[in-house]
């Protein structure tokens, strides 16, 4: 019977048999790659992740990490949110005024502001600093990071560790097409309402 199924099943029976899973995800030092594309628009996209979160998550706040972001062409880190709900809307609220601060020892800080990107908070180095940014981030050995709320704070950094970061780099742009950085997320979804809704909520 097993045979009989095996010669009836057609390719298209077989494809829609599996969810889409990562073409890609692997480790690579401190670093997860992962690379998907999605079935219904042949979209590829590719995230690079640090393996150990900026700030762990908790009911109603997702998870804090380090990313590496395109930003003009350029491979940036970042300290991102995805898929923010209304219920995690408090890191919504770091895009109203909201910064990380990033630091490759022994080299300086520089801010990163923060934004949202459809349904992630997202915050990148300015444009003045994409360069440097760059230039630091595959030699260097850890990363200091500290996020900068509605009102500052001087809590001490996250130290994250960093190895084979540019063996990382250089896997991640041969796997992901230009400007495909990131998951691919619900356009129905857009970071400005949740915001709005909070503040609502808020009685704002």
């Amino acid at each position: 019977m097993i045979r009989a199924m095996r010669r009836t099943a057609t390719p298209l029976a077989l494809l829609l048999a599996f969810p889409a899973a990562a073409q890609v995800d692997d480790g690579i030092g401190t670093w997860r790659l992962s690379c998907a594309t999605d079935r219904m628009t042949d979209r590829a996209a590719c995230q690079m992740l640090h393996a150990r979160p900026v700030e762990r998550s908790e009911p109603g706040r997702p998870a804090l990490a380090l990313e590496v972001v395109e930003r003009d062409g350029r491979l940036v880190p970042a300290v991102t949110a995805r898929n923010l709900t209304l219920e995690g809307a408090a890191r919504g609220l770091l895009a109203v005024s909201g910064a990380a601060q990033l630091r490759f020892p022994p080299n300086r800080f520089f801010d990163m502001p923060c934004a949202l990107e459809g349904r992630s908070l997202v915050c990148a180095p300015r444009n003045e600093d994409l360069a440097r940014a760059e230039a630091e981030l595959p030699a260097a050995e850890r990363a200091l990071v500290r996020m900068q709320g509605l009102a500052g704070t001087n809590a001490e950094p996250v130290e994250l560790p960093l190895a084979r970061t540019a063996e990382a780099l250089a896997r991640f742009r041969r796997e992901a097409p230009p400007g495909s950085s990131g998951p691919v997320e619900p356009p129905a979804f857009d970071g400005r309402d949740l915001l709005q809704r909070l503040f609502r909520m808020l009685g704002q």
